[in-house]
């Protein structure tokens, strides 16, 4: 069985705005709705847990029912932590704790800021978990990349043929991947800068696959205006 986890629980504060980024309407869908779109469609994933406060709950159901989703696969919600990985523990220890029928084989990780998800992303990377225990979309680094211990002077340079930009989505063994965060209890995961820290800290095999320049995360107002802009150009 598998199971995506859609972290839906920032608040978005960076931008400015009243409402977490998340639940701005983009051409009559909240964000989080395109999200949920390419999930629950997709035939690889046989259940959505969403990571939300509770006061969102019933308006990511009913915008995913107004735009005819089948909101079937949703399998319920969990509490936001203080971190983005205490939110995917939450998540994850609420799947371990449910119907035994529910608790999953692999595990996949998104962000409700990415909206452009795309269903080739995600058939790659279950494609991937056949011969490893977990996967991360990567892109190269195009700059040169420098190292600054103290953010002022330049202290080293950087091999950018062996540096890499991680993308969310990604996708995990979720028995070894739960031991893997709650190795890290209790104070370990407020550490955690990304998904696969916590798999990389517990020695599991996760291999990087080709990432999507397209599956930006949209964490500026520009970042808005350009998804804006691209959702506009697709309805002409």
């Amino acid at each position: 069985m598998n199971t995506a986890i859609l972290l839906s629980g920032g608040a978005g504060r960076r931008m400015g705005i009243d409402v977490p980024k998340q639940y701005i309407r983009v051409s009559g869908k909240l964000l989080i709705t395109y999200c949920l779109e390419t999930l629950l469609t997709h035939p690889m994933i046989d259940a959505v847990r969403i990571v939300a406060k509770k006061e969102w709950t019933e308006v990511i159901l009913t915008d995913a029912k107004e735009n005819g989703l089948d909101t079937g696969k949703i399998c319920g919600f969990s509490e936001p932590g203080n971190e983005r990985q205490a939110s995917i523990f939450h998540a994850l220890k609420d799947l371990k704790d449910s119907d035994t029928e529910r608790v999953p084989n692999h595990i996949f990780i998104h962000d409700a800021v990415r909206p452009n998800l795309s269903k080739e992303q995600i058939t790659l990377c279950f494609h991937a978990l056949k011969e490893h225990e977990g996967a991360m979309p990567v892109l190269p680094m195009k700059d040169t990349v420098y190292l600054s211990g103290g953010g002022r002077r330049v202290s080293g340079l950087l091999d950018r043929e062996k540096v890499f930009a991680g993308q969310a989505p990604e996708v995990f063994d979720f028995k070894k991947y739960y031991e893997a965060n709650v190795k890290l209890l209790p104070d370990g995961l407020q550490r955690i800068k990304g998904s696969t820290e916590p798999a990389v800290l517990a020695g599991m095999d996760v291999v990087m696959i080709p990432g999507d320049e397209n599956n930006y995360k949209i964490t500026t107002m520009e970042d808005l205006k350009h998804f804006r802009r691209q959702k506009e150009e697709k309805s002409r």
